[in-house]
């Protein structure tokens, strides 16, 4: 399966911010980008409140954090995926990524990742890249075995429960 071609659109402070409270007709009105109904619902909500409190605490994270995942062969939103943050002190970003219900099945989570892969071989500092994911989540471990990612641990998240670390160097 070729892996079909998505960027990752980066939102102003303005749209996360409207997507938190779930407004996606205020959204519509500042992204760059045409948004679905899938991203200002249930399923994205809470990831987007999270990063309207980011980017005022953490300005620095605008540009790595969750944007609209575009396929651009469909000029569609089929999802969404980004950092968590800017680099850390270590050199390592973690990603996240969703892919719209709508959308799954087509190689947008692979394109996802390759497209946060690639973005994150080009920083000179980014060192390492980090994904965690649930051990019951068998789309996601499948996609990361297809990598030369490493397990390096296991983490407790309050709202996802036990996460796999796995890392992946990317850089000197």
């Amino acid at each position: 399966m070729s892996t079909p071609p998505v960027r990752i659109v980066q939102l102003d402070a303005a749209t996360i911010g409207a997507l938190a409270d779930g407004d996606l007709d205020r959204a519509r009105r500042t992204s760059p980008v045409a948004l679905t109904a899938w991203l200002a619902g249930p399923d994205c909500v809470r990831t987007w409140r999270y990063r309207a409190t980011q980017v005022v605490d953490a300005p620095q994270d605008l540009d790595w954090i969750t944007g609209v995942l575009w396929a651009d062969d469909a000029g569609v939103a089929v999802g969404k995926a980004g950092f968590h943050a800017a680099p850390d002190a270590d050199g390592m970003v973690e990603i996240g990524y969703a892919v719209d219900p709508d959308h799954r099945r087509r190689g947008y989570a692979r394109a996802a990742l390759e497209a946060m892969l690639a973005r994150a071989r080009r920083e000179p500092d980014v060192h390492v890249l980090r994904a965690t994911v649930s051990p019951t989540n068998e789309a996601s471990l499948a996609l990361i075995g297809q990598y030369p990612f490493v397990e390096v641990g296991e983490q407790w998240d309050d709202e996802d429960g036990l996460e796999t670390i796995y890392e992946i160097s990317v850089g000197p």
